[in-house]
Order: structure tokens, then C-alpha cells, then sequence
């Protein structure tokens, strides 16, 4: 699967592994249902996110429905919902309906881990 800068990308189970936990950058992944109003409204703002992030991170999203094994590997009880992962981990999971800016700000923490990893004598 070949990344397209700057645009949330749909992921399968099948690419997961790959492209989130493998991932040398963070990685926003919303969890969503085509059903769902809430979802319907959220999407706009996760491309917000990716049109902000300048290949600093990626932003994908799920379809749980079609990808039901993430759904409970995950523990998503609710859509939207978005797991933040970095380095291979979950940092963060947001339930529900956020800002561009809130999931931004909570993106940025992780930005200035990795750039306080990649180079030792950063200064906080």
C-alpha cells in the first residue's frame, strides 16, 4: 500500500501490521462505522489532521465493521473512536467526536517524544 501524503488512508487487518505498528513515524488510526452520524461528521476532521500533519505522521482509518478482528483486538466499543500508536504501541485512545485541534495537540506530544528520542541532548 503505497501512502498518499496528506490524506487519511483506509486500512485493512490485513495491512495493519505493516503500516501502523511497523510504522517509524505516529499513527492516528480512527476507528469507524459507515453507519454511524458521529462518523459521518468526525471524517471531515481526521482529514483536517492528515492535510496538517506534512508527512510528520500518518492518518489511517478502519471500517470495523469490515475489519472485525481490530475492532476486538482494539476493545472499541464505540465509533468514532481514535488509538494514537507510536513505535508499535498505543499511546492514547480517544472515544467520540473531537476537534482537529484537540487530536493535533495530542499528536504534537507524541512528535516531540520522537524528536527528544532522536536526538539525546534536545532540550525540554
Amino acid at each position: 500500500m503505497k501512502m498518499k501524503s496528506n490524506q487519511v488512508q483506509e486500512i485493512s487487518e490485513a495491512e495493519f501490521d505493516a503500516q501502523v505498528l511497523h510504522s517509524g513515524h505516529p499513527v492516528i488510526v480512527g476507528f469507524l462505522a459507515d453507519w454511524s452520524q458521529a462518523c459521518r461528521r468526525f471524517e471531515p476532521v481526521l482529514k483536517e489532521v492528515a492535510g496538517s500533519c506534512n508527512g510528520k505522521a500518518k492518518v489511517f482509518k478502519v471500517e470495523v465493521d469490515d475489519n472485525p478482528e481490530l475492532g476486538s483486538l482494539y476493545v472499541i466499543q464505540s465509533v468514532p473512536t481514535s488509538i494514537f500508536f507510536f513505535e508499535g504501541t498505543v499511546r492514547m485512545k480517544i472515544v467520540g467526536t473531537v476537534s482537529a485541534k484537540a487530536l493535533l495537540a495530542k499528536l504534537q506530544s507524541l512528535l516531540d517524544e520522537q524528536n527528544t528520542k532522536a536526538s539525546p541532548d534536545h532540550e525540554i
